[in-house]
């Protein structure tokens, strides 16, 4: 069964066969599989950061197209794809991080779409489709609305003739901080206990802040960071590099997936909280279990979450020993061994 989106999007957004549909960071919209089902000779290529999400539409609808989907990454379709080549981009806001995100897919599909091709944009009002809406008609002179339903709406733009792929700018510069700390990471740094011989994992390492910085103490020992974004692990691969450390390495993972084989004598964490733009502990509960499976015996995890996120029942079901090691009225570090 459709989402009201996904309805929405049916309902409004024309399907030709042998149209060219860009998929902006929406590859966990369900309207994928409905493209899939009713226009299986669509050509469809997903623009997609999250690779949990791109697997899972590959997995659902790619075998039921008759041109199976392409995927580029979101962060740098810009400078792999052909300007002008799309008559469609659908981009839904429920699966942008951010609001840099968004404006980001905004000026991909000015540049991305043919002349008369058309941006369609689903959201809620809570989610800013109306702001969405206001940029819309900035970047290409026109927007209406197609369709509203349970405080849903999908609004639409036709690029302008004249258009081209103009770079969007750098995602990663828009979205990861240049090495500044936030409150709890450095809370995190300041209590990580790190032997010069560790191997250590850093699950959900956006730009690889703490990685990096267990990199630097574990001298004899190996970093892996992960994540399921992929700019998260272009970025930490360029820091990397800037760094010069050699006993480090970047692998695009949802949560730990891609080690799970490895074992750990350090796993650290700064887990998200939202998915979907929903608040949910599911995310930080499926890496405390992770970091079990993967850790050695008597190896060490550390978890910094905001004060009011309750993840000690869950580290209590995995762990034998649980503590708080440090902390504030905001943020807390726990130790699980």
């Amino acid at each position: 069964m459709l989402s009201t989106p996904a309805h929405l999007l049916s309902d409004a957004v024309q399907l030709v066969p042998g149209q060219h549909i860009l998929f902006l960071n929406s590859a966990a919209d369900p309207f994928v599989s409905a493209v899939a089902r009713h226009c299986p000779d669509c050509v469809v290529t997903l623009a997609e950061d999250n690779i949990a999400a791109l697997q899972a539409a590959l997995s659902e609808s790619g075998q039921a197209f008759a041109h199976p989907p392409r995927h580029i990454a979101f962060h740098e379709y810009s400078a792999r794809e052909q300007a002008a080549a799309m008559d469609a981009a659908i981009m839904n806001l429920l699966y942008q991080p951010s609001n840099a995100w968004m404006l980001y897919g905004l000026q991909l599909a000015r540049g991305a779409l043919k002349p008369g091709g058309r941006l369609y944009v689903v959201g809620a009002k809570d989610r800013g489709v109306q702001t969405v809406a206001r940029h819309m008609q900035e970047r290409f002179g026109n927007v209406e609305t197609l369709a509203i339903s349970k405080g849903q709406r999908v609004v639409c733009s036709r690029n302008p003739a004249g258009s081209s792929l103009s770079a969007p700018g750098e995602l990663a510069a828009l979205v990861f901080s240049k090495g500044e700390l936030d409150e709890g990471t450095r809370l995190l740094l300041e209590a990580v206990e790190v032997r010069v011989t560790d191997d250590a994992l850093d699950i959900g390492c956006g730009a690889g802040i703490i990685g990096l910085h267990i990199a630097r103490q574990a001298v004899k020992g190996y970093v892996t960071m992960v994540d399921a974004s992929l700019a998260a692990i272009a970025a930490a691969q360029r820091n990397i590099a800037e760094s010069g450390l050699s006993n480090i390495r970047a692998l695009p993972s949802d949560g730990a997936q891609a080690v799970l084989a490895e074992r750990f004598d350090l796993v650290a964490t700064n887990p998200p909280f939202h998915q979907g733009g929903i608040q949910t502990a599911s995310v930080a509960e499926r890496f405390i279990r992770e970091a079990a499976q993967v850790l050695r015996r008597r190896g060490r995890f550390y978890l910094v979450a905001n004060r009011f996120l309750k993840y000690e029942p869950a580290l209590q079901a995995s762990f034998q020993q649980v503590r708080e090691v440090a902390g504030n009225g905001r943020y807390k570090v726990l130790r699980a061994e």
